[in-house]
């Protein structure tokens, strides 16, 4: 094979690559999003049953009631295992969006290797002002899937660190939430695909 002809076989497998990226960013974003207000629920949820702690049901108006209070934890406990279910899907459709992304890097970097002695050094880091070079592409897909990478075992972090017994943890969920979207490449993967738009022209 000629050194145009590897050329253009890659071209085509990261065109194929970055399209299934770009896809794949749509259902990323909506699980980033959708994660937003279940973690708001639980904050709130969770300032809820730290009050009903420090309430003794017995000196209120309320002691007519011996079932209330277990009731009512029952009640909340229940609301707050069906917002961690909620939760764990939306981190199962992260860990998706970063298998599927994965594999196609991985297939990308496979089919670099095998043609690695035919493009050699030059055409492998060669651009020009429209066209960055394949050594540029494959960075940034490598720095896509550690992006990936990195937000999913955060997110996964996160649910896992939520205990019922620590409840003021649990209020700060929304703020640790927007620590974690305020990774620094959190930009990165739309910026990325707007470079490689020529890609669509080839």
């Amino acid at each position: 094979m000629s050194e145009s002809s590897a050329i253009l076989v890659l071209h085509q497998s990261l065109r194929k690559c970055f399209q299934a990226i770009q896809q794949q960013q749509e259902a990323w974003q909506t699980a980033l999003t959708d994660c937003k207000p279940l973690l708001s629920s639980l904050s709130n949820l969770a300032e809820q049953m730290q009050a009903c702690q420090k309430v003794t049901f017995a000196h209120t108006p309320l002691r007519g009631f011996p079932d209330l209070e277990e009731q009512l934890k029952y009640k909340q406990r229940c609301a707050a295992e069906t917002l961690l279910e909620e939760l764990g899907g939306k981190v199962a459709d992260l860990q998706k969006v970063r298998d599927v992304v994965s594999g196609y890097v991985g297939a990308v970097f496979q089919l670099y290797e095998q043609h690695a002695d035919v493009l050699g050094f030059e055409a492998s880091v060669q651009r020009t002002a429209l066209i960055p070079s394949v050594a540029d592409m494959l960075e940034w897909l490598h720095d896509i899937e550690r992006y990936y990478q990195h937000v999913y075992l955060e997110s996964k972090l996160l649910l896992l660190q939520i205990r019922y017994e620590n409840l003021p943890d649990m209020q700060t969920l929304p703020q640790s939430w927007e620590r974690i979207l305020e990774h620094k490449s959190r930009n990165m993967v739309q910026d990325t695909l707007l470079k490689v738009s020529f890609l669509e022209t080839l």
